[in-house]
Order: C-alpha cells, then sequence, then structure tokens
C-alpha cells in the first residue's frame, strides 16, 4: 500500500509532463520590416555581392593603418567593456539553462530546547521524572526541490537570456565596426591635415618671397604701400590658416590615441597620396542588412529577449506544479544519529494557482507586452536607420568623386591665373589686387580639393560600416 502511494505521487507529474508539449509557449518569429522602397538603389547596380563581407585588411591596405586598428581592437577601452557584458550575459544563459534541474540543499543542525515548566511538553517531562528540563537535537538533511516546466515559463526565461547574450555579442560587434571606422577616418583625416599644412607652408614661403618682391617692385614705383601691406596682410592670414590646422592635428592626435587605448602620443603616418580604394563598392540586397550589421542584429536579439519574457509572464498566469523532497538523519542522541532507526523523510508535491495577488502578475504581463512593441518599433527604426546611412555613404562617395575632379580643375585654373597675374604685374600690365585675389583662390582651391579627397574616403569608411562591414 504504501508502494502504491510513492507511485502515484510520482506518477502525478509524469502525466503532466507529458501535457507540456500541448502548452509550449509561442515561437518568435521575424517580423516583416525589409520593404524596398526605404532602399534607393535605383541608379547603383545591386547584386548578392556586399563589401561588408570583405576583411578590412583587404578593405584598408595602409600598413600603418591596419596596425593600429589591431592596436585598437586590442586596446580599446569600449571593446573590452563590451567583453565583460558578454561574459555577464553568458554566466545569465548558464543560470537558464540550469532552472530545468532541481535545486538541493544541505542543512547539519544542533538544537537544545528549553521548555516552560508549566508548558505541554515542560510537564510531560516533569511527569516522567528524572530532572530533564531541555531537549538536544541532531539532525543532517537534505531538502531537495523542483518545478515543472508545464507552461513554458523556464523555457521561454532560457531563450530571453539566450538572445540577451546574443544581443551582447552583437553589440561588441557594433563596437569593433564603430571602432574601425572611426580609427580610419581619423587616420584619413590626419593625413588631409598634413596636405594642407604642407601646402600652407608652401604659400607662407612663396608668400614671404612675394612680399619682397612686392617692396622691390614699391621702390621701383609698379606699386604703392597699399600693395606691399596686402601682401603682408595675406601672409599672415596663411600664418594663421597654419596654426589653426597644426591645433587641429594635435587634437586629432589625441582623440587617436584614445582609440587605440592609450595616452596622447605622435601619431606616426604615411601621406594622402599613398591612399587608393581598391575595393569595388557592392552594397548587396536590403535582407543582408539584417545578417550584416551589427546594431540590427542587436535590435532584432532585444527583440527576441521581450518576446520571449512576455511568454514567461503569460505563464505566470497558469498554476505551478512543485515536487519537493525532505529527507536525512534525526536524533535525540548523537551516539543514535547514525542509526537507521533516525531516518525521515517528507515528500510534498503542490499545485500552486494564483487567485488574488494585487494584480501584480497581469500588470507584468501588460507591462511585458508593452515592452515588446518597443522592440519591435526600436527593430524597425534600426533597420530603416541602416538603410539611410547606406544611402548617405553612396550618394556622399559619389559626389565626393564628382567633386574631386570638379576641384582639381578649379586648381588648374586659379593656378594658372595666380602665376599670369604675377607675370604680368612685374610687367606693369596687371592690378595688384587682381594678383592678391587669385593668390587667395589657389590657397582655398587648393585646401578645398584636399578635403574633397579626404571626403572620398571618409564616405567610402561610412560605406564600409553602414553594411556592417568590420567585424567578421
Amino acid at each position: 500500500m504504501k508502494k502504491l502511494k510513492i507511485y502515484k505521487f510520482f506518477l502525478a507529474p509524469v502525466i503532466l509532463l507529458s501535457l507540456q508539449g500541448c502548452f509550449v509557449a509561442k515561437d518568435y518569429e521575424q517580423p516583416d520590416i525589409v520593404e524596398e522602397e526605404h532602399y534607393r538603389t535605383d541608379t547603383f547596380p545591386q547584386d548578392s555581392l556586399n563589401m561588408a563581407n570583405v576583411s578590412w585588411r583587404e578593405i584598408f591596405t595602409d600598413p600603418l593603418l591596419t596596425q593600429y586598428i589591431e592596436e585598437g581592437l586590442e586596446n580599446n577601452i569600449d571593446i573590452r567593456i563590451a567583453v565583460q557584458q558578454i561574459l555577464t550575459a553568458e554566466a545569465y544563459v548558464k543560470q537558464g539553462k540550469a532552472a530545468y534541474f532541481p535545486t538541493l540543499n544541505g542543512d547539519a543542525s544542533f538544537t537544545r530546547s528549553y521548555f516552560s515548566d508549566n508548558g505541554q511538553i515542560g510537564l510531560q517531562l516533569g511527569n516522567a521524572g528524572g530532572g530533564i528540563d531541555y531537549l538536544d537535537t541532531y539532525q543532517i538533511a537534505g531538502n531537495l526541490s523542483w518545478e515543472a516546466d508545464i507552461w513554458g515559463r523556464i523555457t521561454s526565461t532560457k531563450r530571453a537570456f539566450q538572445a540577451q547574450y546574443l544581443q551582447t555579442v552583437a553589440a561588441h560587434q557594433a563596437v569593433k565596426t564603430r571602432l574601425i571606422a572611426n580609427i580610419a577616418s581619423n587616420y584619413y583625416q590626419l593625413l588631409a591635415l598634413d596636405e594642407q599644412i604642407r601646402i600652407t607652408r608652401q604659400t607662407i614661403q612663396n608668400r614671404e618671397s612675394s612680399l619682397e618682391t612686392t617692396k622691390a617692385l614699391k621702390e621701383a614705383g609698379n606699386v604703392t604701400e597699399v600693395g606691399v601691406k596686402q601682401t603682408e596682410a595675406q601672409l599672415y592670414t596663411a600664418q594663421a590658416i597654419l596654426i589653426n590646422l597644426r591645433n587641429e592635428e594635435r587634437l586629432l592626435e589625441n582623440s587617436f590615441s584614445i582609440l587605440l587605448g592609450e595616452a596622447p602620443m605622435q601619431i606616426e603616418r604615411t601621406n594622402l597620396t599613398r591612399q587608393e580604394i581598391t575595393t569595388k563598392l557592392q552594397i548587396g540586397v536590403p535582407a543582408q542588412l539584417l545578417r550584416n550589421r551589427p546594431d540590427v542584429i542587436a535590435a532584432e536579439y532585444n527583440l527576441v529577449n521581450a518576446f520571449q519574457l512576455t511568454n514567461a509572464a503569460r505563464a505566470d498566469f497558469y498554476p505551478s506544479l512543485t515536487l519537493s523532497a525532505n529527507g536525512g538523519l534525526q536524533s535525540l542522541d548523537m551516539d543514535q544519529l547514525f542509526n537507521v532507526n533516525s531516518l525521515f523523510a517528507t515528500l510534498v508535491g503542490g499545485l500552486t494557482q494564483p487567485i488574488f495577488n494585487g494584480r501584480r502578475i497581469r500588470t507584468e504581463y501588460e507591462v511585458s507586452q508593452a515592452e515588446q512593441e518597443q522592440a519591435r518599433l526600436d527593430f524597425r527604426n534600426t533597420f530603416l536607420t541602416a538603410t539611410r546611412e547606406v544611402m548617405d555613404a553612396l550618394y556622399s562617395y559619389q559626389a565626393a568623386t564628382e567633386t574631386i575632379e570638379v576641384r582639381q580643375k578649379e586648381y588648374e585654373a586659379y593656378q594658372t591665373a595666380t602665376n599670369y597675374s604675377e607675370e604680368l604685374l612685374t610687367n606693369g600690365l596687371a592690378n595688384y589686387l587682381e594678383v592678391l585675389t587669385a593668390r587667395e583662390n589657389a590657397l582655398n582651391s587648393s585646401l578645398n580639393l584636399i578635403d574633397a579627397r579626404f571626403d572620398q574616403l571618409r564616405s567610402m569608411v561610412n560605406l564600409y560600416q553602414s553594411l556592417g562591414g568590420g567585424w567578421q
């Protein structure tokens, strides 16, 4: 008879577990957010290839730049913080997997109880004689508890932890992509500043020579003191530009050093003319953004996490089945503790159905639904932002490439005008104001040409980043 009761005790959870397959939580399905109209590629070639799948070592061929990227990936503070966030999420994943198993606690205790002489136990001890006024109890016990995952609450929680872990992995990949892009952009900007500083220094030398020539022309009566002062002012203008460029260079080197996880230092580099874009700019198809963009991936895993937490909150409405067992050794005499007669055991099976709980379960479920909708909207917004960034980078690259051609022609025209006007001035055939204007335009045009070259390189970097390249 006793064995039959024990069988019934264990048969009930087995029957409930057999029904678990009928009550599993809902499965996640990716929302349909890929819409062609948000991906304006009508003027660009589109195929299944995507430059984001190309390693950053093939995109950035400058040996010093690749060295800096490797150093940044190794030492950057944001990268190291992201790694710790991954380790934290990984610990929660392990906890979610362990929720399927029972919990076991061990306990060893000694209790001495003193009783009132007028109390029930005190009177019984007094009537028994022997002068007993306390009792010692020795106990070694274990407590085993297990909850059946009938409604999928534990499974949903485990999946939520897994999604959270994958979200941190994607966030780490996003940090890597952003870091590589920032290092490359800052490096190219430093090269552009070097070129602008070189041209400005050369301009200062030319204007110092022009100032001497203008003074000689004044002595010869070809120009007035106004011409001398205007030439002198142009020299000061170029010197002020050089000061600003040098200051910008120092500030950018400091920022670049922080990206590498280092204290501010001088950055060794090559030159702008050695930078070439050898990778074909291919953007792939819209759906690839969901596989390549780390921030889009992270946003979707955030949605999965919210979806599974909603599943878990829904399961709280249903009854929960818990099984617990408590057993061990208990004796009033230490010498008899490990005797077979000291054994005891308790088996408890409980089915708990929430009835009134101050609306806590309903509130948690409604909050989880709202958070899930927020996560879905964030996922869609992240994807739309990604498509915009791809288009911005493509158009910017195309515009920068066209601008370089125009700026090159502009610079050549101003340079020719400067040479002609100076020659005519020397022969007394030109107004000195024309010479000053031509010189100023030539300097500005040369600086603008360098900016256009930098914009082209930066647009290429932005396109690579917007497509999700760099973390593979």
